[in-house]
């Protein structure tokens, strides 16, 4: 588990922390994700996100920082971690699905992941992704369904963001108040999945994380 913290911790640093920067870890298979919100963490109602800016190669411990995550509460499913890459504070919740399905059944993948992010200095909070576990088809709609709501999802690589910007406050809302959010996707190879992450806990970890990740 502490190889996919770690891992977490890459992906939001790619994403957002220090974007368009590659090689973050030798577990980071993946290509890097976009900034899912600009630098002043906003981002136009109704955009699709920005595209990626074009990746510098930098030894992994350089763009990490040496920074490590620290598990800083358990609640129901969901982990709360923080950690400092290259002094910039990133607080995020973390939970793996409670159940995952493929369609043809019994296709491999990597495991997936469910994380709520916070960085201070862009001041993005509450930012919803999830690390899906196999590279998603071009140009394919995901959804996330949760509080008898669907939204659409944008995405690249492995990852997913949600498409409007201007819906994410209530759709984190939605996951505070939900037992379960269910996300679909398809796979480069035309797989679909659907994975359902508990949200036992998540209500508690994000106000944990609210406390550490004030400035």
């Amino acid at each position: 588990m502490v190889m996919s913290v770690r891992r977490i911790l890459a992906v939001l640093v790619a994403s957002g922390v220090m974007c368009g920067v590659a090689d973050l870890a030798q577990a980071q298979s993946a290509s890097p994700k976009d900034s899912s919100k600009a630098s002043t963490g906003t981002a136009k109602p109704g955009s699709a996100k920005p595209e990626a800016a074009k990746p510098e190669s930098r030894p992994a411990a350089a763009v990490a920082g040496g920074a490590e995550p620290t598990l800083i509460g358990q609640f129901g499913t969901w982990g709360a971690y923080t950690a400092t890459p290259n002094g910039k504070k990133v607080c995020f919740a973390l939970a793996k699905p409670s159940s995952s399905k493929t369609n043809p059944p019994n296709r491999p993948r990597d495991p997936a992941y469910a994380f709520v992010s916070t960085r201070p200095a862009e001041k993005v909070t509450n930012e919803v992704s999830i690390m899906i576990g196999y590279a998603l088809k071009p140009g394919s709609e995901s959804t996330l369904e949760v509080g008898g709501a669907t939204y659409a999802m944008y995405t690249q690589g492995d990852g997913l963001w949600i498409k409007n910007a201007a819906e994410e406050e209530r759709m984190v809302e939605a996951m505070r108040k939900s037992a379960d959010v269910v996300v679909k996707g398809v796979s480069a190879k035309g797989t679909e999945t659907i994975d359902t992450f508990s949200l036992k806990g998540l209500a508690q970890a994000l106000d944990r994380l609210g406390q550490d990740c004030r400035r």
